[in-house]
């Protein structure tokens, strides 16, 4: 279960703290999927930095699972990230020298999980579907399939909770189609809980949860 309560994120300014986040409270349980949709600079990016657990809240409290990231340590922070959330971000993010294979396992060199990374990480290239595209890098694939390496590595360690930002947002509409789907697909087979921050109506509309943040708040919509 992921619970919001309160949640208030701050920047320094020379003319005093920018408020871009303020009270935001809401909870999704395992198997939920929303979306948060927004004006640009509405703060949509900085709620998945917070939730994330890249950066800290000026005020309130994030929880998954009941454990608060906040609470702890660099080292156990670190670790909670790599096995409790998974990020999928607008540029995908590959290490061009890295196959596709070598970008989906990199999670896994930090810290190994029980069972064969290897054999899973293959299986999910097959189910995004590049399984015939296992050893070609970055380069040699279209935008599209890259995303969809960045998918199947967000998924490599089993998160609890899957933050897009703007998965969709460098693609054209065949290509974003495909990833959007995917995404959907592959959240419902694991029923963890997926937030996905887009602009697209077209992405928001897959998702039967949505939220709008404007003026500093998000209020539930309807879907």
């Amino acid at each position: 279960m992921l619970r919001v309560d309160r949640l208030t994120k701050e920047y320094p300014t020379p003319r005093g703290p920018l408020t871009v986040l303020s009270d935001v409270s809401f909870s999704l349980a395992p198997g939920d999927r929303a979306a948060v949709m927004g004006p640009s600079g509405s703060g949509k990016s900085s709620l998945l930095y917070v939730l994330g657990a890249l950066e800290p809240p000026s005020s309130g409290t994030m929880t998954l699972d009941g454990q608060d990231p906040g609470a702890l340590a660099p080292a156990a922070l670190a670790a909670f990230r790599n096995t409790a959330i998974g990020f999928v971000f607008q540029d995908h993010c590959l290490l061009p020298q890295c196959t596709v294979l070598e970008n989906v396992l990199i999670p896994t060199l930090v810290a190994r999980s029980d069972g064969d990374d290897t054999a899973r990480a293959r299986l999910l290239i097959d189910q995004v579907g590049l399984g015939d595209r296992i050893d070609h890098r970055p380069g040699e694939l279209s935008g599209g399939e890259r995303q969809r390496v960045a998918i199947a590595r967000a998924l490599i360690r089993r998160p609890r909770l899957l933050l897009c930002d703007e998965p969709t947002g460098n693609l054209d509409r065949a290509a974003a189609d495909i990833v959007a789907s995917l995404l959907v697909d592959l959240h419902q087979r694991q029923q963890s809980i997926l937030i996905v921050v887009t602009h697209s109506v077209q992405l928001a509309s897959r998702f039967p949860i949505r939220f709008e943040l404007t003026d500093r708040q998000l209020r539930r919509s309807e879907a």
